[in-house]
C-alpha cells in the first residue's frame, strides 16, 4: 500500500482526501481514546469534535488525521502536560533533554528521548537546528515548543516550515509582528484595538523621548521594545527623573535583549492585568475562550491566576474578547495565543499591552472553566482541522485558580532558590476539580539553569469563594522540604481579606505587604511537637535505647533530657515510666503522648495536654526538622548541634552529647593535645552524623565513651583541660 504524508495544513488536505477510509479508522480510534480533562461536562471533547457543525461544506475535515508522532522542544511540567494529551490521542512523543535533565520526568514519560547537550539553555534547549534534525531523524511530523525557549522564535518557526516539519504555533510573521511592542502597538491602532496613549515611534533621541513623555503627562512608563519579564521597564513620576530612568532602562534592555529601543506610555495608576485566551485556525475562524486575571505579581511576574476575572461587567468581558480576536486577525494568527490587556480599575477601561504567541503557563484555568483541552486544540489546528467549537458554543462555567509553586524565598524579595526536593508530597488530583501540573518528583533537583517553578496547583469550584477555599485546603496539603518555597506565602495570600474581596491590582503585594509578611513568631507548640518527634525519631532509627541503658541519669523512675534549637529555644524532657513525656518550654510543662502510624513511618499522632495533632515530619541532613500538621501548618525547627556540644563550664571543660545516639568514632585518647575545632567524637543520632569538636586548644584529660556505645543526651563524653 502506498503511504501518503501526514496532513500539514490546508495545502496538503487535498492529498489526504484520497486516504480517508484509512484515516477514518485511525482517527476514530484516537478520538475514542481522548478523554476530556474536565469530565464534569456531559459532552466529551471527542464527541464535540465528531458532531459539531463546521462552518464549511468540506465534511472530510472531520476525519483529517492528527499526527502520528510529535517532538516536544521543552522540559519540565509543560513537556509532561503535552505528553499527557498526546498519549490520550494515541500520538507518540519525542523528548529532548539537557545533561541536567537526563533523569527528569518528561524524559521518562516520552516514548523516545534525545540528548541535546550541556545544561545551559543556549547549548541545549535553544539549539533549533539540532532539534529540527532530531525531529526528522525520529520521524516526528511536528514540533510543539511549549512556552519559553523557542516558542516565540520566529526564525525557528520559519525553519520548521522550510524543512517540512509542522511548528505547532503561529506563523513566523505573526511572531515577528507581536514580538515587537512598538510594531504591535501600530498594528493594534490600525485594527481599532485600544492601546495605552504613548509614543511608539522609531526616533530614539533622548530629547525626543523626553518631549513625548512631557506631552503624555506623568507618571509615564518606559518599556523596552523587545522586553519581557519586567526587564527594561521603569516608572517615571516627574520630568526631572526622566533622563536618569531612560538611561537605566536602555542599559538593561541592551544587556537583556541586545536592543535598547524603548517606548513611552501613560502609566496606569490602578492597573489590573487581564488577558484573553484566543484561538484561530487556518480557515479564518477565531474565538476567545474568555479572560484570566493575573494581577498579583512579584518582579512583574505572575504568581497566581484566576478565571474568569472577578468584577467585570458582561459588556466589558465581551468587548475585551472581541478586541482580542481583532488583534489576532490583524496579524493572521493561527493556534493558541494570549492577548494581554492593562485595565484601569477606576473605570474598567482597557488597553492592549502585548500578545504572547504561544500557550501560556496559566492556560489550565481556562481549561477548567471551559472544559476544553487546549493542547488538543493546538494539535487539531496544526494538522489542518477547523476549530472544534464556535464562539456561540463556548461559555464559562464556575471559577478556577492556579497557584505557581516556586523554589524561592518570599521573605527575601522572592529570591529564586535551588536544591534537592528531599521530601515532596503533593495533594491528590481530583478529576475536573484539582490538578497538579509538575515536571519533578521527590529527589529531583531544582537547577540553577532553569525557571525555579516546581508545580502549578490548579483548582475549580462553582464560584470564586469555594474555589479559593479549595485552593487553601490543597496548599495545606502541599508539603515540600529541602529548599525554600512560596507555599506559606500563597496560603497567606489566598486568605487575605483584600484578595478574598477581589481588590486586585498589580501593586497588590506592595500595598498589603505588612499583612502578607507578618512577623513570624515561634510558638511553644512548635517546639513541643518538634521535641516529641525528635525523641521518637531516635527510637525509630535502630539506635540502641540510650535512655534504658544510661541508668545513672535516671532520677527515680524518670530520665531528664534537654534539646536545643537554633531559635535560642530549649526544651526539657522528662521521660515517664509509662512511656509518655513531659516537655517543658519557657517554664511551662506540657503532657505529651505519641502514637506511631503503622502505615506511615514519618507520621505520628501527638497528644499535647490531650489536644490531638497529626504530624508528618522530615528531618534533613541540614539538621532542619520539618513538621507538617493536619491543620495545614508547616513548622521548621533547626537543631542547634554546635551549641549543644559546647563545653559545660560547671563540668570543668566536659563535652556532652547533644542528644541520644550511638558513638561511631572516638578520635582521641587521654593525654592527646587538641586544637580548637578539632573533631574529637563522631556520633550518630536520628540518622544524622554529628561531630563533637573541641571548643579550644587543650589536652584531653579523660574519655568517657568508646566506639559502639549508646549514649543519652547531655552525657559527658570527653573532658578537655586548657593548655
Amino acid at each position: 500500500m502506498k503511504r501518503f504524508p501526514i496532513a500539514r495544513g490546508p495545502a496538503i488536505c487535498r492529498q489526504v482526501k484520497r486516504t480517508i477510509p484509512r484515516w477514518e479508522r485511525v482517527n476514530t480510534l484516537r478520538l475514542n481514546r481522548c478523554e476530556n480533562i474536565a469530565p464534569r461536562f456531559s459532552t466529551t471533547f471527542s464527541n464535540t469534535v465528531q458532531h459539531r457543525s463546521y462552518s464549511t461544506s468540506n465534511e472530510s475535515n472531520k476525519t483529517l488525521p492528527l499526527f502520528d508522532k510529535i517532538l516536544i522542544a521543552n522540559r519540565g511540567e509543560i513537556a509532561c502536560r503535552i505528553i499527557n494529551t498526546a498519549r490520550k490521542l494515541g500520538i507518540k512523543t519525542v523528548a529532548v533533554y539537557s545533561e541536567a535533565d537526563a533523569k527528569s520526568m518528561h524524559v521518562d514519560q516520552a516514548d523516545e528521548a534525545y540528548l541535546l547537550g550541556p545544561p545551559e539553555s543556549k547549548r541545549s534547549y535553544l539549539l533549533g537546528e539540532k532539534i529540527l534534525e532530531i525531529a526528522k531523524r525520529s520521524g516526528a511530523q511536528a514540533i510543539h515548543p511549549g512556552y519559553g525557549f523557542l516558542s516565540e522564535n520566529a526564525s525557528f518557526a520559519k525553519k520548521c516550515e522550510e524543512q517540512g516539519v509542522v511548528f505547532i504555533g503561529p506563523p513566523a510573521s505573526a511572531i515577528v509582528s507581536m514580538g515587537s511592542k512598538s510594531e504591535s502597538k501600530k498594528i493594534m491602532i490600525d485594527a481599532n484595538v485600544p492601546v495605552v496613549p504613548g509614543y511608539h515611534g522609531e526616533d530614539q533621541d533622548p530629547s525626543k523621548l523626553h518631549q513625548e513623555a512631557d506631552r503624555i503627562g506623568y507618571p509615564v512608563l518606559i518599556k523596552a521594545v523587545m522586553g519581557g519579564g519586567g526587564k527594561g521597564m521603569r516608572i517615571v513620576n516627574s520630568s526631572d527623573q526622566f533622563q536618569e530612568q531612560l538611561t537605566s532602562a536602555k542599559r538593561e534592555s541592551k544587556n537583556s535583549f541586545g536592543d535598547d529601543n524603548v517606548l513611552v506610555e501613560r502609566y496606569v495608576a490602578q492597573p489590573r492585568h487581564v488577558e484573553i485566551q484566543v484561538f484561530a485556525d487556518t480557515h479564518g475562524n477565531c474565538v476567545y475562550l474568555f479572560e484570566r486575571d493575573c494581577s498579583v505579581q512579584r518582579r512583574h511576574q505572575k504568581i497566581i491566576e484566576e478565571a474568569p476575572a472577578p468584577g467585570l461587567s458582561e459588556q466589558v468581558r465581551r468587548n475585551m474578547g472581541e478586541s482580542a480576536c481583532a488583534a489576532a486577525r490583524a496579524v493572521g494568527y493561527v493556534g493558541a495565543g494570549t492577548v494581554e490587556f492593562i485595565m484601569d480599575n477606576s473605570d474598567q477601561s482597557y488597553y492592549f499591552m502585548e500578545m504572547n504567541t504561544r500557550l501560556q503557563v496559566e492556560h489550565p484555568v481556562t481549561e477548567m472553566i471551559t472544559g476544553q483541552d487546549l493542547v488538543h486544540w493546538q494539535l487539531q489546528v496544526a494538522s489542518g482541522h477547523h476549530l472544534p467549537l464556535t464562539q456561540n458554543e463556548l461559555s464559562p462555567n464556575g471559577h478556577s485558580f492556579e497557584a505557581r509553586i516556586y523554589a524561592e524565598d518570599p521573605d527575601n524579595n522572592f529570591l529564586p532558590g535551588t536544591g534537592t526536593l528531599h521530601y515532596l508530597q503533593a495533594p491528590p488530583a481530583v478529576s475536573g476539580q484539582v490538578r497538579v501540573e509538575t515536571g519533578v518528583r521527590q529527589g529531583d533537583q531544582v537547577s540553577i539553569y532553569y525557571d525555579p517553578m516546581i508545580a502549578k496547583l490548579v483548582v475549580w469550584a462553582s464560584d470564586r469563594d469555594q474555589a479559593l477555599a479549595k485552593l487553601k485546603i490543597n496548599l495545606d496539603n502541599y508539603r515540600i522540604a529541602g529548599l525554600n518555597t512560596n507555599i506559606e506565602f500563597l496560603k497567606r495570600l489566598c486568605t487575605n481579606q483584600h484578595f478574598r474581596n477581589a481588590e486586585l491590582d498589580t501593586h497588590f503585594i506592595n500595598t498589603y505587604h505588612d499583612e502578607l509578611f507578618p512577623k513570624q513568631e515561634h510558638s511553644d507548640l512548635q517546639f513541643v511537637l518538634g521535641t516529641a518527634v525528635l525523641i521518637t525519631l531516635n527510637q525509630d532509627s535502630n539506635v540502641s535505647d540510650a535512655f534504658a541503658q544510661q541508668n545513672r541519669f535516671r532520677m527515680g523512675h524518670e530520665l531528664k533530657q534537654s534539646i536545643h534549637f537554633d531559635q535560642d529555644h530549649s526544651t526539657r524532657v522528662t521521660f515517664k515510666s509509662n512511656g509518655d513525656y513531659v516537655v517543658e518550654v519557657n517554664g511551662v510543662e506540657y503532657q505529651v503522648k505519641v502514637i506511631h502510624d503503622p502505615h506511615e513511618s514519618n507520621t505520628r499522632t501527638i497528644y499535647v495536654n490531650d489536644e490531638k495533632h497529626k504530624v508528618t515530619n522530615y528531618l534533613g541532613a541540614d539538621h532542619i526538622l520539618h513538621l507538617f500538621t493536619q491543620r495545614g501548618d508547616h513548622f521548621k525547627c533547626k537543631l542547634n548541634v554546635p551549641s549543644m556540644a559546647q563545653t559545660n563550664e560547671a563540668a570543668g571543660g566536659s563535652l556532652k552529647s547533644p542528644m541520644p545516639g550511638a558513638i561511631i568514632a572516638v578520635n582521641v585518647k587521654q593525654g592527646d593535645v587538641v586544637k580548637k575545632g578539632q573533631t574529637l567524637i563522631v556520633m550518630e543520632s536520628m540518622k544524622m552524623e554529628l561531630k563533637i569538636a573541641s571548643p579550644s586548644d587543650g589536652v584531653v584529660a579523660s574519655v568517657y565513651c568508646k566506639q559502639g556505645d549508646a549514649v543519652s543526651g547531655d552525657q559527658v563524653l570527653v573532658l578537655v583541660n586548657d593548655e
